[in-house]
């Protein structure tokens, strides 16, 4: 367990630590000097047993409030220390709220130097302390009169703490770690220390440095304090790291030594926000705070999701907007300060580590928030009944560090299945495919002659407008089922197709032969209509509509290609292997240079191929756009 001290300065922290363990906590040269503690200190105590103490030592100066909260944030139980001599005092009061903000409910309060004041003078601090802990998260907790000097209380004190229990940290997630220092030891290289929040970190471990994203190896460890092969959640660590590009400079506090899964950086959170009712003034939408999370601190604004201003004692819905991304988890804790620093403004509770940076307050996100806020399986179960009917699991595992297993046996415990990555209810799928369906028929319907719906416009025209990627899913799941077909660029129920009337079919045959025979240099639509005597309007019609059903591709103004004749084109162009001109590409079709023009300006449009200066090259991934390539000995003009 790791024990956090809190309190005024020079109130016995620092000493009643060394008198807990044996270790002096003040470890920097300025500290022995002016007799303070100003950075974070850190000390075990061995119970002999298997059992350990960990303690993080914490200033107690208002000026270094920042670097308690380093500290304060990994910590399993607070230890309140209030001097017998002076009571309760500003730094009790703030720390005491960082304490409440974070949610800690285990703790004792130690009453030090009581070989200094009588036993009235106690009692009368014990009753002191009891009021201001009564509307706190450690309301009715243990008070403990000690002395660093005599030694009175410091076993009980010590048997008090052991008897909180052990850490309730996690192992089940994915590895976290809090970097609150970083130096370089001789013969060893860079190490960093901090509290593992979740999972373990082994000797060997590939893991990741976030929000930079520099890659790291685990070379050895040390947990509280002592050599390991292994470090658990809950633990205080210290690793030696290694890695191409990692150095002390590197690394900084605030930084998360994390499995790869968990990186995902963010400047932007939801949470739940409490402001203290100690402020003077309600607080008001967007206003500039010191956001402390994990043991980084950031500067960031206060987005009010539920009004423009907040009053003292309030809690509700609000997004941290941040001046730098940092790491974050939902259930994290936050504590936040005022824009000068010198208070401790209100506290927050991440629900989505990754909010949106529009829609933020509309009523379907409020919904999804205040689903968001509940534990994992209610969360899950809520939001595949809302109104947007799915839930990323990727992202939802990652958001609580859930390995894929865990969120696979959650869908499955709140009746929800998987398809591709998204999860849904299976009635919700039913709903959806049969939505597809009928907005095709009702299509085919009130337009006979069109060929069918273009996959986005089929997209926006269901009653439920599903996201591009979810609505991709739902659609493959048509596809495969054969309920709906893909024709080209077009999507249709199977048994529709474009039915030309008698004259426009035979005239349709008749021009096909005449595409097919001179395939790279086809006639256009005036030619055509004047070789069959056929009005040029007319003609144009009949060659868009065989365009929408794929027949035929328009490359030019009037100039219509047979699908598999642009597809053999694509193959030529392809087939160079290197960059080419309009002369070479002519010369392989030997279709004139004016056509050559036309058909490379028509690939450049669609992103087939690249210009640059005389010279084009085909892009790989657009290469099957109208169809798969045949192959190079089957493409006339194709090189030898």
């Amino acid at each position: 367990m790791i024990v956090g001290t809190a309190g005024h300065i020079d109130h016995g922290k620092t000493a009643l630590v060394k008198a807990l363990t044996g270790v002096d906590a003040d470890r920097l040269k300025e500290e022995k000097a002016r007799g303070i503690t100003i950075d974070l200190g850190y000390a075990y105590s061995d119970l002999g047993d298997g059992r350990q103490l960990g303690f993080v030592d914490v200033p107690g100066h208002e000026r270094f409030v920042h670097n308690m909260l380093a500290g304060a944030t990994g910590i399993d139980a607070a230890l309140l220390v209030v001097s017998s001599v002076e009571g309760i005092k500003p730094q009790t009061v703030e720390h005491l709220q960082i304490v409440d903000l974070l949610g800690l409910d285990r703790g004792i309060v130690a009453l030090t130097k009581a070989d200094l004041v009588d036993d009235d003078e106690i009692l009368e601090r014990m009753a002191e302390i009891e009021t201001l802990l009564s509307t706190t998260s450690l309301a009715g907790a243990e008070i403990v009169p000690v002395s660093a000097v005599s030694g009175r209380g410091v076993d009980e004190l010590k048997s008090r703490l052991l008897a909180l229990g052990e850490s309730g940290k996690g192992t089940t997630g994915f590895a976290r770690l809090a970097v609150d220092r970083s130096f370089v030891l001789t013969g060893a290289g860079v190490v960093v220390t901090g509290t593992i929040h979740a999972g373990e970190i082994k000797v060997d471990d590939r893991l990741l440095l976030s929000p930079s994203g520099l890659e790291a190896r685990v070379r050895s460890l040390h947990a509280q304090n002592r050599a390991a092969a292994v470090g658990r959640a809950g633990e205080r660590c210290a690793l030696n790291l290694s890695g191409a590009r990692l150095s002390k400079d590197a690394i900084r506090r605030g930084d998360w030594v994390i499995g790869a899964e968990l990186h995902a950086p963010t400047d932007r959170m939801d949470v739940r926000f409490s402001l203290l009712g100690s402020e003077g003034q309600p607080l008001r939408h967007w206003s500039p705070v010191h956001v402390h999370l994990g043991s980084a601190h950031v500067m960031g604004r206060v987005a009010l999701l539920e009004g423009e201003k907040m009053a003292p004692g309030a809690t509700a819905l609000a997004q941290l907007v941040l001046e730098e991304r940092v790491g974050a988890l939902a259930g994290d804790r936050v504590i936040l300060r005022d824009p000068s620093a010198s208070r401790t403004v209100a506290g927050a509770t991440v629900i989505d580590p990754f909010g949106p940076p529009r829609n933020r307050r509309t009523a379907r996100r409020m919904s999804e928030l205040r689903a968001l806020d509940q534990p994992h399986q209610e969360a899950l179960s809520t939001l595949l009944r809302l109104e947007s009917g799915f839930v990323e699991l990727r992202r939802f595992g990652q958001a609580r560090n859930l390995r894929p297993p865990d969120v696979a046996s959650l869908l499955s415990s709140v009746g929800g299945a998987e398809l591709e990555g998204f999860g849904f209810l299976g009635d919700t799928v039913a709903a959806a495919r049969r939505d597809i369906v009928e907005t095709l028929a009702a299509f085919h319907r009130d337009k006979p002659d069109a060929p069918g719906l273009q996959p986005e416009r089929l997209r926006v025209a269901t009653a439920r407008r599903w996201p591009s990627p979810v609505f991709k899913v739902l659609l493959d799941q048509e596809i495969k089922a054969k309920k709906a077909t893909v024709d080209g660029p077009y999507l249709r129920l199977p048994g529709h197709s474009l039915r030309l009337g008698a004259r426009d079919e035979a005239l349709w045959q008749r021009i096909a032969g005449e595409l097919q025979r001179d395939r790279f240099k086809p006639p256009r639509v005036r030619d055509f209509a004047s070789a069959y005597s056929v009005a040029e309007v007319d003609m144009r019609r009949l060659l868009q509509r065989l365009a929408r059903v794929g027949q035929v591709v328009e490359v030019a103004p009037d100039q219509y290609f047979l699908r598999p004749v642009v597809a053999e084109m694509i193959a030529i162009a392809h087939g160079f292997g290197r960059d080419f001109t309009a002369a070479d590409f002519r010369d392989r079709l030997d279709n004139g240079r004016k056509v050559a023009i036309l058909i490379l300006e028509f690939f450049d449009r669609h992103g087939i191929t690249i210009r640059r200066g005389d010279f084009r090259r085909t892009v790989p991934q657009k290469l099957e756009q109208y169809g798969p390539l045949p192959k190079p000995a089957d493409a006339v003009g194709a090189p030898d």
